[in-house]
């Protein structure tokens, strides 16, 4: 499956698009799981409630933001897929950091989460037909493809834990 093209997602996500270059998308999703969770499980809880400046989040929060934007994207891509053309709202990922409490849970049970959520997308992805891939919608005023939002995944995580791994002294 070829790497999508600009036209396919707004602007804003072409910084997580060129983090995933001419790869096999599904085998990235299924491969990056199991990289995510050996790193979080590399973390001690003590370090994870830790905010290393300049970044305002602690590892846990970082770790419940890629689990809301797991699923955000993914319902995206599951309403653009059937077809469905209403348009979607935009979300506030700082609003969603500050109500989710994230640092009263373990990092464990976030690590848990992201997994089940991830698998799920990629049982997803795995399923689609080969038409669905291509199909867009309207997501905070912006167009986007299946395919674009399948990469913005990949690219979203490998974005997170590349800050991850410098914040911690593991880059």
């Amino acid at each position: 499956m070829p790497v999508p093209d600009s036209s396919e997602y707004a602007p804003y996500y072409g910084k997580y698009v060129a983090l995933v270059p001419d790869v096999d998308v599904l085998a990235a999703l299924r491969s990056q799981l199991a990289q995510t969770l050996a790193l979080l499980r590399d973390i001690p809880e003590a370090e994870a409630n830790k905010r290393h400046p300049p970044y305002t989040w602690s590892v846990k929060e970082v770790v419940g933001h890629l689990t809301d934007c797991e699923r955000v994207m993914g319902y995206r891509a599951l309403r653009f897929a059937r077809g469905d053309a209403t348009p979607l709202p935009g979300f506030d990922e700082n609003d969603y950091a500050r109500t989710a409490e994230s640092d009263r849970r373990t990092l464990a049970d976030h690590a848990a989460e992201f997994e089940a959520v991830r698998r799920s997308h990629v049982a997803f992805f795995a399923g689609l037909p080969e038409a669905a891939w291509s199909r867009k919608g309207t997501a905070n005023n912006n167009e986007m493809t299946v395919r674009a939002l399948a990469y913005v995944l990949v690219g979203h995580e490998r974005h997170h834990a590349a800050i991850l791994r410098r914040r911690l002294g593991k880059a």
